[in-house]
């Protein structure tokens, strides 16, 4: 009797526990989510300049989105996306639509000297399999700003906010057949497989963690 009842109070106190990391988990993201602006901490990652490139980036809520600029979003993902989510698990408008629209979403734009939007990532910050993350949605790019290193500056920058709201990584969903964003992720900025990735499937989940600072004691641990 002994024995069952020591183990009927460890699993109480690991549901107990995983509970309790759950809720901290979620306060992170609440709190991540809470703020005006995830850039405004970053001043020197507010403008890209390389090449014939000067850009200005910016963060805003879906909620802080015009309609034309929502439009803009989903036109340009169509088109650079279609033909290989066609040939792989289906393009449904209505689908990316409600993604776009969702009020979770944050929008990364990047906007040239006329105020024209060239490229965008759309992210939340979420709990992915109990853990913390950045989720990275889209990262698209017009084609005249392709090829500038403007996409992995901005995936530089939500790596940023995820060490800066204390999230445990960032992650993203990439097609198989999309040779050019897998090279783009795991050649360039060494992203590997997540353990979240399915089987036999035609994309990989992908995710690059974010250093945390070692805790010494329990309290130090639900502080990080």
């Amino acid at each position: 009797m002994g024995r069952k009842n020591d183990k009927s109070k460890d699993r109480k106190a690991a549901r107990e526990e995983e509970a309790r990391m759950a809720n901290h988990h979620w306060k992170k993201v609440e709190k991540a989510n809470e703020v005006a602006d995830p850039l405004e901490s970053f001043v020197s990652f507010k403008t890209f300049k390389k090449n014939d490139l000067n850009l200005k980036l910016s963060c805003v809520r879906r909620a802080d989105m015009s309609d034309e600029l929502i439009q803009w979003v989903f036109d340009l993902t169509k088109n650079n996306m279609e033909t290989m989510y066609t040939e792989t698990w289906g393009w449904n408008d209505k689908s990316k639509r409600r993604e776009i629209n969702d009020e979770r979403m944050w929008f990364m734009l990047a906007k040239d000297e006329n105020d024209k939007a060239v490229a965008f990532s759309s992210f939340r910050f979420d709990i992915d399999y109990s853990e913390p993350v950045v989720y990275c949605y889209e990262i698209q790019l017009e084609k005249s700003v392709q090829r500038n290193g403007l996409g992995k500056f901005m995936m530089q920058v939500l790596q940023l906010f995820a060490i800066k709201f204390r999230m445990h990584k960032v992650v993203v969903t990439v097609l198989e057949c999309n040779d050019t964003s897998m090279e783009f992720f795991t050649k360039k900025l060494k992203y590997v497989c997540d353990p979240s990735t399915p089987v036999d499937e035609c994309y990989s989940i992908l995710c690059k963690t974010v250093p945390r600072k070692k805790a010494s004691t329990e309290e130090e641990q639900l502080e990080e």
